[in-house]
């Protein structure tokens, strides 16, 4: 049955891949050599004719493909007050040698939200679709994961505590305030669930003195304070991955290690699973799922451009509807094309190629 309430049977992570006229346009600013009201002009004009896009394929929501973005997760906590970027000694590290630019965060005053860039791209989105608009902002964990106790000021924190408790009013603030903004499709990009199902990650998190066993309750409640008290409506999703830049990744394990809290802890109403390699694990874990929330399984990977075929993804629906009712499934890309401006490896024809297979098959599958 076609789902009429987000998330849709034929869904996507939010970011696509930025047209070469939004890449000059960007790459004029950083130099110098237009506006930001000249580079404003060019997001607007990109923006709508993806807009126009996701609209003539069939789907039911649509995004700006976060083309205002630099990156999917420093553009929005940057902005967030007490919080301050800085040029790091090094970027993020991905399989294979792949590095982001040498940026960082860190917290350097009392965390809050008092307004944000995000909230007028939001209404932009909104004032030229007629799908549901959805937003995509980085899950409250983010600020924790990468830095962990180094990235916040003791003399503003002297206990942990203190800053999970401001990062989930801060987080909560922000929510009720794109829902004021007229957000009723909100997706929170929770990358770090996952990591915590790799071994490497949590040996790389006890070094550095955290707890990896504890930390999946730590996140589930600053999630629960960050959509507590939303509008009756309003629905909210969770996007999880194990790293996606260049067509790269970072982490690898099943959700195993996670599920009985995520699926059982976090009041969310649904969740975008990374399913498109074995790096992922097996379907098993959505026995978890309880009957009131949806799970968008993404079988169709953003990071080549190889096009799956109809047959092989209503194979894979199949496999997962042992574990989990099928009329709790949808189906969408395993993660955004471009969670950075340089995007994945492939074209954008590919892409969307590929999003067409996915209204395709859901249409298949659940009808509509």
């Amino acid at each position: 049955m076609k789902r009429t309430t987000p998330p849709f049977r034929a869904d996507h992570v939010g970011s696509l891949l930025r047209p070469e006229n939004l890449r000059r346009a960007r790459a004029g600013w950083n130099a110098g050599q237009i506006t930001a009201e000249h580079l404003r002009q060019a997001e607007d004009e990109a923006i709508v004719e993806a807009i126009g896009h996701q609209e003539r394929i069939g789907l039911q929501a649509a995004t700006d493909g976060e083309f205002r973005r630099a990156m999917w997760h420093f553009d929005f906590l940057e902005r967030l007050d007490g919080v301050e970027a800085f040029r790091a000694s090094h970027g993020i590290a991905f399989q294979g040698g792949v590095e982001t630019e040498p940026k960082g965060l860190r917290v350097i005053g009392r965390l809050g939200f008092h307004g944000h860039p995000m909230l007028d791209h939001f209404r932009f989105l909104r004032e030229h679709t007629r799908l549901s608009a959805k937003q995509t902002i980085p899950s409250p964990s983010v600020l924790h994961f990468r830095g962990g106790r180094a990235a916040v000021s003791p003399e503003v924190y002297p206990d942990m505590e203190g800053f999970y408790e401001d990062l989930g009013k801060a987080y909560h603030a922000a929510v009720a305030a794109f829902a004021e903004a007229g957000c009723r499709y909100l997706q929170l990009d929770e990358t770090n669930l996952a990591y915590l199902c790799d071994p490497e990650q949590r040996h790389m998190l006890a070094g550095r003195g955290d707890d990896p066993d504890a930390l999946p309750s730590v996140y589930a409640a600053l999630l629960n304070a960050a959509v507590a008290g939303r509008p009756p409506g309003m629905a909210v999703t969770m996007h999880l991955c194990r790293g996606n830049f260049r067509s790269s990744w970072i982490a690898q394990g099943g959700y195993e290690p996670v599920a009985e809290i995520l699926f059982q802890g976090v009041n969310v109403d649904g969740y975008f699973m990374e399913f498109d390699t074995a790096r992922a694990g097996g379907f098993e874990p959505l026995r978890f799922v309880p009957k009131n929330k949806i799970v968008v399984l993404g079988l169709v990977t953003s990071k080549s451009g190889r096009l799956e075929s109809a047959d092989e993804l209503k194979r894979r629906i199949g496999e997962a509807a042992k574990f989990i009712d099928a009329d709790q499934l949808c189906l969408s890309p395993q993660c955004g094309f471009a969670s950075t401006e340089e995007g994945n490896l492939l074209s954008q024809d590919e892409q969307w190629a590929k999003l067409e297979r996915i209204v395709e098959v859901a249409a298949e599958v659940w009808g509509g």
